[in-house]
């Protein structure tokens, strides 16, 4: 049985409980997203799984998931990385944001991590359908024009990024990326 941390509003532990009452209940605990660029600077997004509890067949972020109970966020990071698409590294990425926890995040408080890695990727078929290379722009595009087709935190979490890489999104675009979730 999955166990998670329950944390309080200062992301501080405070229990413990199973994936499904955390989820159930509402409770608060942890998570991590990186999201993967390459060389040419597209991101790499997965489609979840059609076996998946949660957001089942939309697109997601890089790679993502919950801390283990007694896991800290990088280490979370380095794991997720290695079981979802196969990234093989022995340090956590470049930590990027932080979202704290909210409906859009399922009351989960997320550390966003950067990595700059060009492949290859091994994606693993319980937790992805399929991946993509994208430009950022054509994301904050595809988000505009099909919000559904992606996970809450995703659509909360990618303007941020799209702020942060500033004038790459709006050179695809045309426009500046917003910062309120599509």
């Amino acid at each position: 049985m999955e166990m998670f941390d329950v944390v309080n509003e200062r992301d501080e532990v405070i229990g413990r409980a199973s994936r499904r009452e955390v989820h159930a209940t509402g409770l608060w605990h942890r998570a991590v997203h990186v999201l993967v660029f390459d060389s040419q600077g597209r991101v790499f997004l997965q489609k979840r799984s059609m076996l998946k509890d949660l957001s089942p067949g939309i697109w997601d972020s890089s790679c993502s998931g919950h801390l283990d109970a007694g896991e800290d966020y990088d280490t979370a990071a380095v794991r997720e990385l290695a079981e979802e698409i196969g990234i093989q590294i022995s340090a956590a990425p470049e930590r990027w944001f932080r979202i704290s926890a909210c409906v859009e995040t399922g009351w989960e408080f997320v550390w966003v991590y950067r990595l700059d890695h060009d492949g290859p990727l091994t994606l693993e078929p319980k937790e992805i359908q399929y991946g993509e290379w994208v430009l950022p722009g054509e994301v904050t595009t595809r988000m505009a024009a099909q919000p559904a087709e992606f996970c809450p935190s995703v659509k909360l979490l990618w303007p941020l990024a799209a702020e942060r890489l500033g004038d790459v999104v709006k050179n695809q675009t045309g426009k500046t990326p917003s910062l309120s979730p599509g």
